[in-house]
């Protein structure tokens, strides 16, 4: 695996994204995949680089350790871009991690230009919200300021492609039985995103749903230990539906 050596980062005083490309020499798989599918489409193009932008559950400690793809994180972004590289090493995709704990969309504002635009991405990933609700932000403020990064984007990158993520929690009802309050809110701004993504005709990736069938089959706390983070099991799901909501997408 062929990764950039990292240098020092003035925004955030980290490791810039590591990019990450997977060449294997012979491949063969019987059965095509998801990530496959997406290849028939032409949904990304030899060499594109895909940005993954968000809070914590993006982060997962990426740059923490010297291992070359430690700048992808152990996540549902290590995941994807394991299983991207894996199925189509022709395409030599580029992988870069700019998950920042703790972040809100306000965060991302301020470091949009250097850890985004700066970078250029072809296929831009965004996953925010849980901060938010901790903030407890206003909606609409929320709104306004996640609509404005795809403005500014649009404007500097006008051919990225978008890529925006459902927010998500699995949280205890509240004493009376009623929904988690908080989980309410996040639910309230994953459908906010989910009208950006029909406004800016990108891919929904829908986490919460597929959490909400995964609790079925399992206690939530297999899949997100806090109600809030995942598991590896949880990583793993968010790195399927990931792929497969791209894939089902029109390039």
């Amino acid at each position: 695996m062929e990764t950039i050596v990292p240098r020092a980062d003035p925004v955030t005083n980290r490791h810039v994204w590591f990019f990450s490309v997977a060449i294997l020499l012979a491949v063969s798989i019987a059965v095509k995949s998801d990530s496959e599918a997406a290849e028939d489409k032409a949904s990304w193009r030899t060499g594109s680089r895909i940005l993954f932008q968000g809070d914590s559950i993006t982060d997962t400690h990426r740059g923490s350790e010297s291992a070359p793809d430690a700048g992808l994180g152990h996540g549902y972004v290590y995941l994807v871009a394991a299983r991207l590289s894996a199925d189509q090493p022709g395409r030599r995709l580029v992988f870069g991690n700019r998950g920042v704990s703790g972040n809100t969309i306000h965060d991302l504002a301020m470091r949009w230009e250097a850890d985004t635009i700066a970078l250029r991405p072809e296929i831009l990933s965004i996953l925010i919200g849980i901060n938010d609700t901790t903030a407890e932000m206003p909606f609409a403020e929320f709104e306004t300021a996640y609509e404005r990064l795809l403005e500014q984007t649009k404007a500097a990158l006008p051919n990225v492609r978008f890529v925006l993520c459902e927010p998500f929690a699995l949280l205890p009802a509240e004493p009376d039985g009623r929904e988690n309050l908080w989980e309410a809110d996040v639910r309230r701004r994953g459908r906010i995103v989910e009208n950006l993504a029909k406004k800016y005709r990108a891919p929904f990736v829908r986490f919460q749903k597929v959490f909400d069938e995964a609790r079925k089959t399992a206690p939530a706390a297999h899949w997100l230990y806090d109600g809030l983070h995942p598991t590896h099991a949880g990583h793993q799901l968010m790195a399927d539906e990931w792929i497969r909501a791209l894939s089902a997408s029109d390039p």
